[in-house]
């Protein structure tokens, strides 16, 4: 038997179950994975609630989740990347399971140095922040406005653009402003008159506006005198459809492959605000529909809990994710804030050498 997270009608967290379903069988050219760590999006939230059912259709029981890092389980016929044990991430239909059946075109390696949060988290947003810089042809000397930047698909894209040579300023919560700074982006504020206030700021004008909030601020762009080849919008179809922007949406295994050598050689990071146990996930997608924590959520499949740990709040691993930026934070005392921990099911597919896994567990940094 396996679990897997379902919902059967359209609505909010709460209509999310995890149900017992027989094990899957990975059938040609498929693999069998054996899930460590999922994270969760924005856009499983807005297919759960049932938005644009035309574009992104649920039929039910309808499974959840994309993002997946964990050890092959078995391979189906004519399966050669992959063998039982590899350590491996990518994407699946439904990945927020125990177990989950993927085409093996779906996965890659995961590199040894990537902690398996940060590769089960990874796919989506990775690829659709890659995709929309592309999409909007940022570039050195251009500024750009990124909202919602303090979140795991923004905080890829701000850095990604500062690396490119960009002047990056994002949207956030005020709380979220220090971190912001952390990753080289001008924080500011959700709210009334971005246009006035991002014009204060920029008073050369903004060439390229990449909306990952999706509550009208192709509207702001616009009024910015962005052109419509360089918007580019996560959510906002009527954008699309009626204005001709572009739409951000995951891309390719290659592309994946490219930030995650990017996120293995420290050149960005994903940094990882909370982890929650499967059995948690309306918790899960609460916090993250909030659009407040720094970064990722992810659903742990094995977490490890310590004797005496007392908080499992994001506050150290928020500080530890730009640890070696000098900043100023309250004092954390660090017994009482240990992260959970990930732990790999098979602990002894890591020691191999081939298997490309990271440790049998890794704390969340």
């Amino acid at each position: 038997m396996a679990q897997a997270v379902q919902f059967n009608r359209f609505g909010g967290p709460e209509v999310l179950e995890v149900v017992e379903i027989d094990a899957p069988r990975p059938g040609p050219g498929e693999v069998l994975v054996e899930v460590v760590a999922s994270g969760v999006n924005p856009v499983e939230s807005a297919r759960r609630r049932g938005e644009h059912p035309d574009r992104s259709p649920a039929s039910f029981p309808a499974g959840e989740g994309r993002d997946l890092a964990g050890i092959v389980a078995a391979v189906g016929p004519g399966v050669t990347r992959f063998q039982p044990n590899d350590s491996v991430m990518g994407w699946a239909e439904g990945a927020h399971a125990t177990f989950v059946v993927a085409p093996e075109s779906q996965l890659m390696r995961k590199p040894a140095h990537v902690t398996w949060e940060v590769a089960g988290s990874l796919y989506v947003a990775g690829t659709t922040a890659w995709g929309a810089l592309r999409q909007t042809g940022v570039g050195a000397g251009d500024t750009v406005v990124i909202t919602a930047a303090a979140g795991g698909l923004g905080c890829i894209a701000a850095q990604l653009a500062v690396l490119r040579g960009a002047t990056v300023f994002g949207t956030s919560v005020p709380e979220r402003f220090d971190f912001l700074r952390q990753l080289g982006v001008h924080p500011l504020a959700y709210g009334p008159d971005l246009a006035g206030r991002v014009r204060a700021e920029a008073p050369d004008g903004v060439d390229a506006f990449i909306d990952f909030l999706g509550t009208g601020d192709v509207a702001t762009a616009q009024e910015l005198g962005v052109p419509s080849q360089r918007i580019t919008t996560l959510t906002d179809w009527d954008a699309v459809d009626e204005q001709g922007v572009g739409r951000a949406a995951a891309g390719d295994m290659v592309t994946l492959e490219r930030v995650a050598r990017l996120v293995e050689d420290r050149q960005i990071r994903l940094p990882v605000a909370d982890i929650f146990p499967l059995e948690r996930v309306q918790e899960a997608y609460r916090a993250m529909e909030k659009r407040e924590a720094p970064g990722k959520i992810v659903i742990g499949m094995q977490l490890v809990e310590y004797p005496g740990q007392k908080v499992r709040g994001p506050a150290l691993k928020e500080q530890e994710s730009t640890l070696d930026v000098p900043t100023v934070h309250e004092h954390l005392n660090v017994q009482e804030n240990l992260p959970p921990v990930v732990a790999s099911p098979r602990a002894h597919a890591d020691r191999g050498a081939g298997a490309g896994g990271g440790g049998g567990r890794s704390a969340a940094r």
